[in-house]
């Protein structure tokens, strides 16, 4: 029996090697998810590591409707980390990639492995700004006033990026 989809928001950031073009791959591969198609996706934002080490990050946001439940959802995720060459060495460590599950629909979920809604989605610029651009509505100007301190750069699409 096939689920109705879910509206989820995914964060997608990258830090070591080819940040940019790990964020665009990563965009890429999650369309290949199945029973997954991307609707939306922000602008990329590059931005200085908050509670985390290493060069700046690459950040953005996709919006993707899904018939995967939160929890293969989340294996999926991880496997594209796990393409690009995520390692774990320790908490908030540089990485190739991270995507993080934001919200997923509407559901509230609080366990070992997964916390929906992303408990600190509110505290990060990273989040917060390419969020805005794919889920307006979500984001609120005090949310955006909460995080003005975090330095974050909306980066222009190169010529590749372009429709």
């Amino acid at each position: 029996m096939l689920r109705d989809p879910v509206t989820a928001y995914v964060a997608l950031g990258a830090n070591l090697g080819q940040a940019r073009s790990a964020v665009l791959h990563a965009l890429q591969a999650l369309a290949s998810i199945s029973g997954t198609k991307v609707t939306g996706r922000s602008a990329l934002y590059r931005t200085a590591p908050y509670e985390a080490q290493g060069p700046d990050f690459i950040n953005a946001v996709a919006c993707i409707d899904t018939c995967l439940t939160a929890p293969d959802l989340l294996d999926a995720l991880q496997a594209i980390e796990n393409q690009a060459g995520r390692l774990r060495p320790y908490v908030n460590a540089p990485r190739s990639l991270d995507l993080d599950l934001l919200f997923y629909g509407d559901a509230q979920m609080y366990s070992p492995r997964l916390t929906l809604p992303h408990p600190r989605w509110r505290e990060r610029a990273f989040v917060l700004y390419p969020l805005a651009d794919v889920w307006p509505q979500r984001v609120s100007p005090q949310d955006l006033v909460r995080v003005a301190a975090q330095a974050i750069e909306r980066l222009p699409p190169t010529d590749q990026e372009l429709p």
